[in-house]
């Protein structure tokens, strides 16, 4: 972990934070395990039904363990760390260009443009296409 304050594993039902997370911001420790807490309580709500992670359900379980108004994101000062871009990828239709840290493993879309003239669902159309880095 790097950047991220803390994660909820369903269905284990586990929680894990940052260990720098009390070095950083020890107030936030006891925030961010209720945040994660809510995860697993509004997953367990949920039951089979999927759910958008940030949803409602989750803002209602926030609530209910006393946190109403919780944000789905921090800006704590969690060191992260950059990395270089090697590889790049364009769309044939649009000419939009996408620089990546790892190779693509499998053909991916432009979203753009499938969501435009495909009704967001890929087509090979717009199917991203290797191209060289700029001072390669």
């Amino acid at each position: 972990m790097r950047t991220t304050a803390g994660r909820a594993f369903w269905p284990e039902g586990r929680i894990e934070l940052n260990p720098k997370l009390k070095d950083v911001a020890p107030g936030e420790v006891s925030g961010t395990m209720l945040h994660e807490l809510a995860h697993l309580v509004a997953y367990a709500r949920a039951g089979r039904r999927r759910i958008a992670a940030h949803g409602a359900e989750w803002r209602q379980a926030c609530a209910d363990l006393g946190i109403p108004g919780e944000r789905a994101t921090h800006s704590l000062p969690l060191p992260g760390r950059t990395m270089r871009k090697k590889w790049r990828y364009a769309c044939p239709a649009c000419g939009q260009g996408f620089d990546r840290a790892r190779k693509m493993k499998r053909p991916a879309g432009c979203y753009t443009c499938c969501k435009a003239h495909n009704g967001g669902y890929y087509h090979r159309q717009f199917r991203l296409v290797e191209t060289p880095l700029a001072g390669d």
